[in-house]
């Protein structure tokens, strides 16, 4: 439930004649706004700045690890955090930004968000050490979720129900041509410039995305918008950060029996069934928790969450692989990202013809056990498999995201009534981040765990003591960077590269198998839950979890 409030000077949450957050018949419901595909593209193009982030950032960590003036001497864990501090942040703030953009406006929030996203920026450009890098990309975390939430919430404004689903299609493949621009521009400034570099490519693209939002975005707003919800958001946030604490330290760690490792996992658990029990008694909750009661709405949630636990863990190791086992530059390493990006953009805009054909649950399904088949693949890729192989792999990776996202983000878009796109933009979202934060933490932690257990014992074997051996250990960039400080004077050392190649291969075919099995888990729950075919409404949706189950028919 929300509070109504209105505006008494503008009481139908319009700016200067401009779209509307609940318009009228004949209005944009009907037949949307004249100018929505120019509007669409200036949100996909600030849509850039926060997907851009991530993806350069995962082309520069090896630079970030190695030790200075080259790099910041990053350790796993640190790089780890130096992700997530991000996404957590991100995405335990978009209610809240998903809420004030309800009440102050989409555009104004959104532009306020660009100009913080851009400060932040550079913070993390000019960042001294790992930690003043993670409280940077922190920030960048809190500005991001102003920009995300307004997104999606302008465009179910500005377009009608009936063209949606090609629009989220856009706004989605948008996302593929991220991934495509970052690591290749990252790649290039990491071969001419220093690692700040990567960030500062933000600040061009804000500024013209600023420009170009103040002429063309129109301004909406919800004209009931909802109450803040603190305790929720602060327990939301303190037990994803702990649980994710705990995980991360004991792949740092390696000790998973002390109380240091399980009991922040506990204790994370435990907050977030705090969260639960307070948004479902809150009579404003910052998640209505009771859409999940919805099996429709909870497969579509899980298929978007569980999509970006596998990517973003993937990414996050595999450009290890090419950069540190393979030996290319970050642009090389870059462009490597092309076949995954080129495939989901051109696939992204025609799923929503898929959907209309099959229904969502078969398309959703179909994309989440192509991202397993990609991911079991993985057990081909050796340390000096011909790139052709993995450039399929790739692809497969791409069309399968292509028809997981448009008809999951669509699904859960419809759930709510216009007014409150705010709330189910942040939704998607959040789901999409805690997702990719997860997977961060889960598979980096499994592929340390795996890659130490077959290096210690090499290194304990040439009589290094077990705790220099332990951080060694801790990543293949550590044992590498071991390996060229000390084979002046221990030429033994320079034995370990080839084990150390063969280790992280290992454990990155340990780490796909099981992200593989977690994609054919998630295709299971959504043939289970996910109508066969879905009656996307024309007009406004009900509000409420059981409004949007009579929406679709089984």
């Amino acid at each position: 439930m929300t509070q109504a409030s209105h505006d008494p000077q503008d009481p139908h949450g319009t700016q200067g004649g401009q779209a509307q957050a609940g318009p009228p018949p004949g209005g944009p419901a009907d037949t949307g706004h004249p100018n929505r595909w120019p509007i669409l593209a200036v949100l996909v193009f600030a849509l850039l700045v926060v997907v851009l982030d991530n993806t350069v950032l995962n082309v520069a960590l090896k630079t970030i690890s190695q030790p200075k003036p080259v790099g910041l001497g990053a350790s796993q864990s640190d790089l780890e955090w130096a992700v997530n501090s991000y996404t957590l942040i991100f995405a335990g703030l978009l209610f809240t930004w998903g809420i004030l953009s309800d009440r102050r406006g989409r555009k104004r929030i959104l532009m306020l968000g660009m100009v913080l996203f851009g400060l932040s920026s550079l913070l993390c450009a000019y960042a001294g050490s790992p930690g003043e890098l993670i409280a940077a990309r922190a920030a960048m975390g809190f500005s991001g979720a102003a920009i995300m939430p307004s997104t999606l919430a302008v465009i179910a404004n500005v377009f009608p129900r009936r063209e949606q689903a090609k629009a989220i299609g856009v706004w989605a493949g948008s996302v593929g041509l991220a991934v495509a621009i970052g690591p290749i521009v990252g790649g290039a400034l990491l071969v001419n410039f220093w690692w700040g570099s990567v960030f500062l490519i933000n600040v061009p693209i804000i500024i013209i995305a600023l420009v170009a939002m103040a002429f063309m975005v129109p301004e909406s707003r919800n004209p009931n918008p909802g109450k803040q919800d603190p305790i929720g958001v602060l327990a939301s946030m303190a037990g994803l950060v702990v649980f994710v604490y705990g995980v991360i330290h004991g792949g740092d760690s390696g000790d998973w029996g002390s109380v240091t490792v399980w009991g922040p996992i506990v204790l994370g658990v435990a907050l977030m069934a705090l969260f639960v029990v307070w948004e479902r008694n809150s009579d404003h909750p910052a998640l209505d928790v009771r859409l999940f009661n919805n099996r429709m709405f909870s497969a579509a949630v899980l298929s978007v969450t569980l999509s970006f636990f596998a990517l973003m863990g993937g990414l996050f190791f595999f450009s290890f692989y090419l950069q540190s086992v393979r030996g290319y530059t970050p642009l090389r390493a870059g462009l490597w990202s092309l076949p995954f990006a080129i495939t989901q953009l051109i696939f992204s805009p025609l799923s929503a013809n898929m959907v209309r054909r099959f229904g969502a649950r078969a398309v959703s399904a179909f994309g989440l056990l192509m991202v397993g088949v990609a991911f079991a693949m993985f057990q081909l890729i050796e340390v000096n498999s011909p790139m052709w192989l993995y450039g399929v792999i790739a692809s497969v990776q791409g069309i399968a995201m292509a028809n997981v996202m448009p008809p999951a983000t669509t699904t859960v878009m419809a759930a709510l009534p216009r007014e409150r796109a705010g709330v189910g933009s942040s939704v998607n979202n959040t789901v999409r981040q805690v997702g990719g934060a997860l997977g961060v933490a889960v598979l980096g932690t499994l592929l340390t765990s795996a890659y130490r257990g077959r290096v210690q014992p090499l290194l304990q074997g040439l009589g290094l003591p077990s705790g220099t051996a332990h951080t060694v250990s801790g990543s293949i960039q550590a044992t590498q960077t071991f390996v060229g400080q000390s084979a002046a004077a221990h030429p033994k050392v320079v034995t370990l590269l080839a084990p150390a190649n063969d280790a992280f291969v290992h454990a990155m075919h340990i780490t796909t198998l099981v992200a593989a099995g977690i994609m054919v888990i998630a295709a299971a729950v959504v043939l289970a839950w996910m109508p066969r075919k879905s009656a996307m409404p024309t007009g406004g949706v009900p509000a409420g979890a059981s409004a949007a189950a009579e929406s679709v028919t089984a």
